[in-house]
């Protein structure tokens, strides 16, 4: 608590210190393309949404998206170590196996995995420009996995008309190096963007030095992405994105505690173990509208080589997932859209391959000028476990252009991953995980201001694939695990020159069964201060308490100081964990001491 307190000293005392400020518009026409099947205005969306733009990934400064997202409503995280070890992030509690992850479109979700998440380990916010977390059950949308909710990423883009270059490079503690290079053109026909980033460090102890382990944990990653699309005729678009990474990351042996029920590292290990990663994805689709009608169709391939080496013994893990889907849209009058189409997915790995083949709809209808409903279902057909059938109902009351109420329901399943049927430590007898959510909001605007907002959120799952400790592999649990709870978040614009905001998330899983615990409560609050024409600053702080496996609440501070050379070139100054925090993210693992990063930024 006195960590907190210093904290949001240091954030009153930077909010006193600012003279001007360049005030953020809260826009309720803001355009979401993972609420529904089709991009939606958000204000006439039902679903829980939080929208991550470049702008505010650049005023943040963090590396990881994960650390990011973790102080949204919510998100919490739980990490391995240092960049490039395992980091998992749980939505509403609920963890990230159950969250579907697109990069452009493109599942990246690990099918080799042990419970087929992705990884946010290693990934950088060095070419992402926009970054989307739905919340709650999607599985009428998005399928199997879409049980807590969907992160959709969206890399750079050209934002105007014309040619944009920019560069960015950092030094830094832990001898960190970063740079990015991107690469974005727009014509009135199409776009190409195009960019390569960078990083090496030599990383802090993936287990916590504070138990004697003293030796640097690495990680060095190259990455490439692309997009481009291109207008052949009237109604005719073709476009190709994609993006290519490779990865090495040092981490230290873990063990089974069987008293903890979970692995821990095992302290003193000779740093010696790593694990490579070569991923590719690709996704090329056509937007046709002809006859009424507007057609898309994407061919999509993701695939995931991973090996891993510990204490001398090497393991190999290689998946892939390719999928094909159409979509067809339709006017009904001038109230109503109609969306329906087909996929077909197949994932491959531990020798074994699965089919998913799905059929989905769904209705949006504006009952009023102020009241729309979107109601979404979809059947899939598991080539192990047969058929599945999901729905989802939306809708939204606007009381006025700065007032609405969101609310949500929905059903959702996770089929069991290849890893938990077919590795060595599965079940090929596992049922698939059945789930249902819902979710109720409020939201009220104060013009170009700031906002608040609160909503209520419950979720319940049965048939939970888990640890079995008595017979050493994955296995049904029985009875029903439930997260409930209440995301609050708001901002205010105090001035030109000063905004404060925040969010708070209290997360009770008192009576869960199956799924591992996560912190009862999480409050982020940040100041933003212009304190001349040429230097902004950023401060924000994160408090997390009453949480799992006795591990102690924390506070912890990164500020972020800006100076604009000119209009289009900054240096900036980067600190974490201001007030040097001690504290784990997982149990025994080791986070960042102070650290300092200096950068320059330019586009042109």
């Amino acid at each position: 608590m006195k960590t907190l307190t210093a904290a949001l000293l240091a954030t009153t005392g930077l909010v006193m210190a600012a003279p001007a400020f360049a005030q953020e518009v809260y826009n309720l026409d803001e355009i979401t393309v993972s609420a529904n099947l089709e991009e939606t205005a958000k204000a006439r969306s039902g679903a829980t949404v939080t929208v991550v733009t470049e702008q505010d990934l650049q005023e943040a400064g963090d590396t990881r998206v994960a650390d990011y997202l973790s102080r949204i409503p919510g998100v919490s995280m739980a990490s391995s170590g240092p960049i490039g070890t395992t980091g998992s992030l749980y939505v509403r509690g609920t963890p990230s196996q159950y969250v579907a992850v697109l990069v452009d479109g493109i599942d990246v979700g690990d099918a080799a995995a042990g419970q087929g998440s992705f990884d946010f380990g290693g990934l950088t916010t060095a070419d992402i420009s926009r970054i989307e977390v739905l919340k709650g059950s999607n599985a009428a949308l998005y399928g199997s996995q879409a049980v807590a909710g969907v992160i959709n990423i969206t890399t750079k883009r050209a934002k105007d008309i014309g040619t944009e270059q920019s560069v960015a490079a950092e030094l830094g503690s832990y001898r960190t190096r970063k740079l990015s290079y991107s690469l974005a053109t727009k014509t009135e026909t199409g776009e190409v963007a195009l960019t390569y980033s960078h990083m090496m460090t030599d990383g802090f102890s993936a287990a916590d030095e504070n138990d004697g382990n003293f030796e640097a944990d690495g990680y060095r990653a190259n990455r490439l992405s692309f997009y481009g699309e291109h207008s052949i005729a009237p109604g005719v678009t073709l476009g190709l994105t994609g993006f290519v990474e490779d990865s090495r990351g040092a981490f230290d042996e873990s063990a089974y505690d069987s008293v903890k029920g979970s692995y821990v590292p095992v302290d003193g290990t000779t740093g010696d173990d790593y694990t490579i990663r070569d991923s590719n994805g690709l996704r090329a689709f056509a937007d046709i509208s002809a006859g009424g009608i507007d057609h898309k169709i994407e061919l999509s391939r993701y695939q995931m080589n991973r090996d891993s080496c510990s204490n001398g013994w090497c393991d190999d893990f290689h998946s892939t997932r390719g999928k094909l889907r159409y979509q067809g849209a339709t006017d009904l009058g001038a109230n109503g859209r109609l969306v329906f189409g087909a996929e077909t997915e197949r994932e491959k790995a531990h020798g074994a391959s699965t089919q998913l083949n799905s059929l989905f709809s769904e209705l949006t209808y504006a009952i009023t000028p102020q009241f729309d409903v979107t109601a979404s279902a979809r059947y899939d057909h598991h080539s192990d476990f047969g058929a599945f059938n999901s729905g989802r109902l939306a809708a939204v009351y606007r009381f006025s252009d700065d007032l609405l109420v969101r609310a949500s329901a929905g059903n959702g399943f996770r089929a069991p991953s290849l890893y938990e049927l077919y590795g060595p430590y599965g079940d090929t007898s596992l049922a698939p995980e059945e789930s249902k959510t819902a979710d109720l909001g409020i939201e009220k605007s104060f013009g170009d201001k700031g906002s608040i907002s609160a909503t209520a959120f419950w979720l319940e799952a049965t048939n939970l694939i888990g640890w079995n400790r008595s017979s050493g592999s994955y296995g049904q649990i029985s009875g029903k695990s439930r997260r409930s709870g209440l995301e609050l978040a708001g901002s205010y614009a105090l001035s030109q020159r000063i905004e404060l905001g925040g969010n708070y998330t209290y997360t009770d899983s008192s009576v869960s069964t199956g799924w591992s615990a996560v912190e009862r409560h999480n409050l982020s609050v940040y100041a933003k201060a212009q304190m001349s024409d040429d230097v902004s600053g950023m401060l924000s702080v994160q408090y997390v308490a009453d949480r799992p496996d006795a591990l102690r609440e924390f506070a912890v501070a990164n500020a972020m100081l800006t100076y604009a050379i000119d209009a289009d070139k900054e240096a900036y100054l980067r600190v974490e964990n201001l007030f040097d925090t001690e504290y784990q993210l997982n149990d025994s693992y080791g986070t960042s001491d102070r650290a300092f990063y200096v950068g320059v930024r330019a586009s042109f």
